[in-house]
């Protein structure tokens, strides 16, 4: 067991203890605006803004460049998303939780090769064709763009591309080094199984609060 947590442990010797304070917090609010998520509540959206943020600094100083453009692209949704959730349908009722509609289908397929291509130019610009996680970079991003988009959207089928996403995630992100970073995805998972079914039970439903 020493062995594992001397291990575990020697990833982060030569990292400053700042940036491991930071990866723990943004890790933090990360599963603390999944749970919200889950539970269908607003406050996926500060705490999310709050994690993306940390994180783009972070990878920025690791030099993750396909991993910070899906958190920016995060930060980005969540202000998006911050809007969608807390309009009204009617005086009483927000928006509720839906199945992807067709066109929303359609938009998906071109969210997701339209990031494809987009990932690809800017690996070509910086030069990160250097490893194979790169093209597995490249996959997640598209991925979890369109997950984010239909989040945003109080779509139920949101949950099954974090699923995918998330599974990908959690072996990369441990092989990359960021351990923390690692079991937070392996929790998304767990949070993204229970989330698909807390929302189903709510499908199509009027909503009166946005703080269940």
């Amino acid at each position: 067991m020493n062995h594992i947590f001397d291990w575990f442990f020697s990833e982060y010797q030569n990292v400053p203890t700042y940036i491991v304070v930071l990866e723990i917090t943004a890790v933090f609010f990360g599963l603390l605006s999944a749970w919200f998520s889950k539970q269908d509540n607003i406050l996926i959206y500060p705490t999310g803004i709050l994690s993306t943020s940390i994180f783009v600094y972070l990878l920025a100083v690791y030099g993750l460049l396909g991993d910070l453009v899906i958190n920016a692209y995060y930060f980005i949704m969540s202000i998006y998303g911050w809007y969608f959730w807390t309009r009204k349908v009617d005086e009483e009722h927000f928006t509720p939780i839906t199945r992807t509609t067709s066109k929303e289908k359609q938009i998906a397929v071109m969210i997701f090769i339209g990031t494809l291509n987009f990932i690809f130019i800017i690996y070509q610009i910086f030069d990160k064709w250097n490893s194979w996680t790169a093209y597995v970079d490249t996959l997640t991003t598209a991925i979890f763009f369109v997950a984010m988009w239909l989040l945003a959207r109080k779509k139920l089928e949101n949950w099954t591309l974090l699923l995918i996403g998330n599974i990908i995630s959690f072996p990369l992100y441990f092989y990359k080094g960021l351990i923390f970073t690692s079991f937070q995805f392996l929790l998304l998972i767990v949070i993204a199984i229970f989330g698909y079914y807390a929302w189903k039970k709510n499908l199509n439903k009027p909503e009166k609060s946005l703080l269940n």
